[in-house]
C-alpha cells in the first residue's frame, strides 16, 4: 500500500470521530445556551438590553443651568451619564451609602448657605468611604493637611479630622464659601475643590474665559462637574436608569450617643471595654482617631461617638 492511501485510510475514521465530536459539542452548547437563556429571562423578564441612557432635556447644577445648546458641553454630560449608568457597582454602593450619609450632610450644608447639589461632589470625591489618594487626600472631602488645617480641622498622628465626616463637611462648607466668593458662581467653586483656586485663577486669566464650561481644563476637571451631575441625575431617577435598590439593603444611619473626653486616654482599647464596645467598633464610628492612645496635653474636649443597640437606626 502506498503512502497516499495509507493517508486516506488514516483520515477517514479521524474526520468521522471530528464530526461527531462537533455535533456532540454544538448540542451541548444549545443546551447550555437555552438554559443561560431562560436564567436570563428570569432575572432581566424585561428583555436586558444594552441602551444609550436619555439624557434630560435641562439640567443645573446648584441652580445654574448647564449649557446643553453647546454640543461638546451636551457629549461631556453624555459621557458621564453613561458611564454612570453601566457602572453598575459603584452606582449601588452610592445608592446604599448615601442613605447613610446624606442625612449627615445634607444638613450641614443646608445651615452653611451651601446648595445641595454638593453632596454629590462629596460621593464622586470619595465614594461616601474614608478614601486616602496617592497624593494623601483623605476623607469623605479629600482634603490635603495644609487646606484641612487651614480651614480648622486638627491633623496630627493622634486625631485627623479629615476623617470626621460632620467636622470635613464644615470645612468643605467653608472652602466653597470662600471659592464662590472669589469666583462668582457655584461650578467654577466647585472646579476650584477639584484643581485649587490658584489653577481655577490662572486658566480663567490665561484663557480669558468666565464660566467653567467654557474652560479647556485637565481631563479629571473636565468631567468633575459632569461627573456630580451624572450621578445626581441617576440617583434622583433610579429606574429610569435601570436601578432598583430594595429599601431593606440600604444601609441604615448611625445610632450613637457622644461622650465626651478632655483628659489623657492611655489605651483606646480599654476606653471602648468600659464603654460596653470593642476597639473595632470604636474605631469604625470613630475613624479619626488614628493611634491606639491620646496624649491630650492641651485638654482639649473631644466627642466620641458610642453605638446605642446595634449601632444603627
Amino acid at each position: 500500500m502506498n503512502s497516499s492511501n495509507k493517508k486516506k485510510k488514516f483520515l477517514k475514521p479521524f474526520l468521522i470521530i471530528t464530526a461527531v465530536l462537533i455535533s456532540i459539542s454544538f448540542l451541548s452548547f444549545k443546551v447550555v445556551s437555552e438554559g443561560l437563556v431562560g436564567d436570563i429571562q428570569e432575572y432581566f423578564p424585561q428583555s436586558y438590553r444594552i441602551v444609550s441612557p436619555e439624557l434630560p432635556e435641562q439640567i443645573s447644577f446648584a441652580g445654574e443651568d448647564v449649557p446643553l445648546d453647546q454640543f461638546e458641553v451636551k457629549e461631556k454630560l453624555d459621557r458621564e451619564l453613561t458611564v454612570g449608568t453601566y457602572w453598575h457597582s459603584a452606582m449601588i454602593f452610592y445608592f446604599k451609602r448615601s442613605n447613610r450619609w446624606f442625612p449627615v450632610i445634607e444638613p450641614i450644608l443646608k445651615k452653611n448657605g451651601i446648595p445641595d447639589d454638593f453632596k454629590y461632589i462629596s460621593v464622586i470625591e470619595s465614594d461616601l468611604t474614608q478614601a486616602v489618594s496617592p497624593a494623601g487626600a483623605t476623607g469623605f472631602w479629600q482634603f490635603m493637611k495644609p487646606a484641612a488645617l487651614k480651614y480648622g480641622l486638627e491633623v496630627n498622628e493622634f486625631v485627623d479630622e479629615r476623617y470626621h465626616v460632620e467636622k470635613a463637611t464644615e470645612a468643605a462648607c467653608k472652602y466653597l464659601k470662600d471659592s464662590k466668593e472669589k469666583f462668582g458662581t457655584w461650578t467654577l467653586a466647585a472646579a476650584s475643590y477639584n484643581m485649587g483656586r490658584y489653577g481655577t485663577d490662572n486658566q480663567l486669566e490665561r484663557q480669558k474665559a468666565d464660566t467653567y464650561y467654557n474652560l479647556v481644563l485637565s481631563e479629571e476637571t473636565t468631567r468633575y462637574v459632569f461627573r456630580a451631575l451624572a450621578v445626581k441625575t441617576i440617583m434622583n431617577n433610579p429606574a429610569k436608569y435601570g436601578f432598583h435598590v430594595n429599601a431593606e439593603s440600604l444601609y441604615p444611619e448611625l445610632n450613637y450617643k457622644i461622650v465626651t473626653v478632655d483628659s489623657e486616654i492611655k489605651h483606646w482599647a480599654d476606653f471602648a471595654a468600659s464603654n460596653g464596645i470593642n476597639y473595632k467598633t470604636l474605631k469604625y464610628f470613630n475613624p479619626w482617631l488614628r493611634d491606639n492612645y491620646l496624649p491630650n496635653k492641651s485638654k482639649k474636649t473631644y466627642e466620641i461617638k458610642i453605638p446605642v443597640g446595634s449601632g444603627t437606626k
